[in-house]
Formats: C-alpha cells, sequence, structure tokens
C-alpha cells in the first residue's frame, strides 16, 4: 500500500483510509459490532493505516467501536476525529446538534474522544463544521 504524508507533519498514512462513520451512524441502522470490527481488522491486514472517526458518529458509538476494534495496532495506525458540535442536549439525532467550537467545550470533547479512543494521544483532530460564534482565529489566538 502507497503512503502519504499529511500537510507539513510527519504523519505518513495509508493512500486510502477507512471512513468509518457508516458503521455505526448515518447509513441506516448500526451495523453488528463484530462485523464491523472484523472489517476494520481486514483493513488493517490489508495495510489501511488511517481510520476516521467523529464524536457525533452515534454519537460517541462510533469513537468506542474505532477505538476497541484498533486497539491492537497502536502505533501501527492513525486514528482522526473531529469536534465541533455541541452534544450534551437530549436531541442528538442527525442535523439537531448545534455547533459549539469554544475552547472550553473543545478540552470537553478531546477527554471524550481520548477515553472512548482509548488512546492517549489523539493523532489528528480538526473541527467538524465551522461555528460562526467561534471562528478559527479566535481558536488561533488562545
Amino acid at each position: 500500500m502507497q503512503e502519504r504524508k499529511l500537510g507539513k507533519s510527519n504523519l505518513e498514512v495509508s493512500a486510502l483510509g477507512l471512513g468509518c462513520m457508516g458503521m455505526s451512524f448515518s447509513y441506516g441502522p448500526p451495523k453488528d459490532k463484530q462485523e464491523m470490527t472484523a472489517l476494520i481488522h481486514a483493513a488493517v491486514d490489508r495495510g489501511v493505516t488511517f481510520f476516521d472517526t467523529a464524536e457525533v458518529y452515534g454519537p460517541f458509538t462510533n469513537e468506542e467501536l474505532v477505538g476497541e476494534a484498533l486497539a491492537p495496532f497502536r502505533g501501527k495506525v492513525v486514528i482522526e476525529t473531529k469536534f465541533g458540535f455541541d452534544l450534551s442536549g437530549k436531541d442528538n439525532r442527525p442535523g439537531a446538534a448545534g455547533l459549539n467550537s469554544r475552547p472550553e467545550h473543545i478540552k470537553v470533547a478531546v477527554e471524550g474522544s481520548l477515553k472512548r479512543l482509548k488512546v492517549d494521544v489523539i493523532d489528528l483532530y480538526y473541527q467538524h463544521r465551522v461555528d460562526r460564534m467561534c471562528p478559527l482565529k479566535t481558536l488561533r489566538e488562545r
């Protein structure tokens, strides 16, 4: 499998990645956890090292699935996840959650993602949707 370097970082990933959203969110009901774990393992066996998830997928359940499935491959794969939704309310249906990229919320989101992914460090973390209430300029200044 060919590899790519992401941006100006030293992060190298497989040319093909696996987006995991549909495993537990959006495209019909959540899929069988064992089947999706087997699929993720098969991807690793075929040289895939780049896996995409987000806290909003499920919400939360996709990060849990990806974290558990990739636990045996720590240090050999790159997990990317995203923040930016306020998932503290009761209505977490797709499109119902508001945006929240305020620095204090990002801290809470990071802590949750670290636990769900069962990692000490998130390899690649970025804003899922632009929050007009908290422009990126504000985030860069902090």
